[in-house]
Order: C-alpha cells, then sequence, then structure tokens
C-alpha cells in the first residue's frame, strides 16, 4: 500500500447498526482482553464503542498485531 488507509474498513462510527448493542461474541472478546489488560469495561457498550475498546486494548495486549 502507498500509506493510505484502507478504504473498505469502514470507522464503527460510520456503521448503519454503530448504535445497536454490542453483539455476544463481541462482549466475550471485549471481557478476555479487558481481563488480560487488568481494565473494567461497562457492559451496556454499542457495537461501534465495544469495537474502538477492542481496538485500544487490542494494542495494549499485543493482540492486534
Amino acid at each position: 500500500m502507498n500509506g493510505m488507509a484502507d478504504n473498505r474498513v469502514k470507522d464503527p462510527r460510520d456503521w448503519t447498526t454503530g448504535d445497536e448493542p454490542a453483539t455476544g461474541a463481541q462482549e466475550s472478546y471485549l471481557h478476555t482482553l479487558a481481563t488480560e489488560a487488568h481494565e473494567d469495561v461497562p457492559d451496556d457498550l454499542t457495537k461501534a464503542e465495544a469495537s474502538e475498546r477492542i481496538d485500544e486494548l487490542q494494542e495494549k495486549t499485543g493482540r492486534g498485531r
């Protein structure tokens, strides 16, 4: 790639379903990451919020590499 972001990956805030509750899979993975990172996460996240938090915790735990 030429350093530009991949346009096929939409920002979670732009998802049409982003305001829906997080999926079970998102919640499960998020809690796994949060445990590894020694952080707490709220249980009432939207899909978009959960996706962004997963990205943050993947960076912190090294799982995003």
